[in-house]
């Protein structure tokens, strides 16, 4: 047979004593369970100490949230980007010309030449000159104001001896011209009077003064002693033929209008009676260019 576990079993006066000394004494507290005590807090910071605080940051409303970034679109999808124009050229800001130099003063004498273009060599005219036989003689060169003439002649005798009573003060290339033509006149000499010419009474070469002599007026061709006045024809065995109006149809009247109608060949301006009054008296002969080679022969 097993054995059976014993049972221990208390008496009633057993279990009212401990019932007794379990039940704390009138007059006697029970201590309760110590309850732990937080530690002291430090002395709090002077306020001269204390950081700045900082702005509090608001929250990020909605609206400036991060939105969603759109998906990229393809390629083949996007529109081809258009060429920007080119851009219009800006219009160029034209440059000021350059301001001249101021005019020097009036200048006279050898100051005057010195501001001049030198003037071409002329010995090649010059051996011409004698070849036609023009007896001439070189001069100083003329500075007086803004009348000059920087290689200057003064023609005493024409071909065939044809005098020039007082001579003449001429440029080399007038001085030509003029001995070219009087050998014209000595042949309409010989055709239409049957006399030879001897002769040509002059009024001026080189004067200067402004044209028709009229001082506010641009300075004449004579000024530069580029000019010639024939003012008279002489002749052996028969009178002088004064530069004048004659009556028409007569031997004088037809010689000078051939001997003017030559002079056109070798002046660029021939002018005399009829023209106006101021040349009423004598034939003008210059060689002034003028455009196009314009020539004035009146």
């Amino acid at each position: 047979m097993p054995l059976r576990r014993p049972t221990l079993f208390l008496a009633p006066r057993a279990l009212a004593l401990g019932l007794w000394a379990a039940v704390p004494a009138p007059g006697f507290a029970v201590e309760a369970p110590a309850v732990p005590v937080p530690p002291p807090l430090p002395p709090e910071r002077p306020s001269e100490l204390k950081p700045p605080q900082s702005p509090e940051q608001k929250p990020t409303p909605l609206s400036e949230a991060v939105k969603p970034t759109p998906p990229v679109r393809p390629a083949e999808l996007t529109p081809p980007a258009k060429e920007a124009a080119p851009e219009a050229p800006k219009p160029e800001i034209p440059t000021p010309p350059p301001t001249p130099p101021e005019r020097p003063p009036e200048l006279s004498g050898e100051a005057a030449l010195a501001l001049k273009v030198a003037p071409p060599d002329d010995t090649a005219c010059r051996t011409r000159l004698k070849r036609l036989g023009v007896a001439f003689e070189p001069l100083p060169p003329i500075a007086e104001g803004q009348c000059t003439a920087p290689l200057p002649l003064k023609v005493t005798k024409l071909a065939d001896d044809i005098t020039l009573p007082g001579g003449a003060t001429l440029t080399c290339q007038v001085a030509e011209s003029f001995a070219r033509w009087a050998t014209e006149v000595q042949v309409v000499a010989d055709r239409t009077l049957k006399h030879p010419l001897t002769g040509l009474e002059l009024s001026g070469t080189y004067v200067c003064r402004g044209q028709n002599h009229d001082v506010d007026a641009k300075l004449s061709d004579h000024a530069f002693a580029a000019a010639v006045d024939v003012m008279g024809f002489a002749f052996a065995g028969r009178a002088s033929i004064p530069v004048k109006a004659m009556p028409a149809g007569s031997e004088e009247a037809d010689f000078l209008a051939s001997v003017r109608s030559k002079a056109c060949g070798f002046f660029r301006t021939v002018l005399g009676p009829g023209t106006n009054a101021a040349h009423a008296n004598h034939f003008h002969f210059d060689d002034r260019e003028r455009n196009a080679g314009h020539r004035l022969c009146e």
